[in-house]
């Protein structure tokens, strides 16, 4: 099994992350969405295994700062496009793994530990 972790890197939640994976001896390989965008199908697939709402980040600031409009009537068409123009309002980190069957948005010890060991 191969795991993926999408991310910033300078996120506490993803540097918690990546430090539990070391820490358990699992490999994985990190993709930094900042740096290397994001790819309209992951966010798709993304979306379909835990739902757009659980990947957008409304708390952060470059949501807040968006416009009421941008922010109105939001659906999935519209929550992925934002996603992919803004990769910061994407909750991390994102951790997948090779064969699609685990998807975690978010760190939860607790939750890698039982989808990873």
């Amino acid at each position: 099994m191969t795991i993926h972790v999408y991310g910033i890197p300078n996120c506490d939640t993803v540097k918690k992350a990546r430090k539990w994976l070391d820490a358990q001896g699992l490999e994985y390989s990190f993709h930094d969405y900042k740096k290397e965008g994001v790819d309209e199908q992951n966010l798709a697939r993304w979306a379909d295994r835990c739902s757009w709402e659980v990947l957008l980040n409304r708390r952060g600031t470059t949501f807040r700062k968006l416009d009421e409009d941008e922010k109105a009537d939001i659906d999935r068409d519209k929550a992925l496009a934002l996603m992919q123009a803004h990769p910061s309002m994407i909750k991390r980190p994102v951790m997948e793994t090779d064969d699609g069957e685990r998807v975690l948005v978010g760190f939860a010890a607790s939750e890698w530990e039982n989808a990873l060991t």
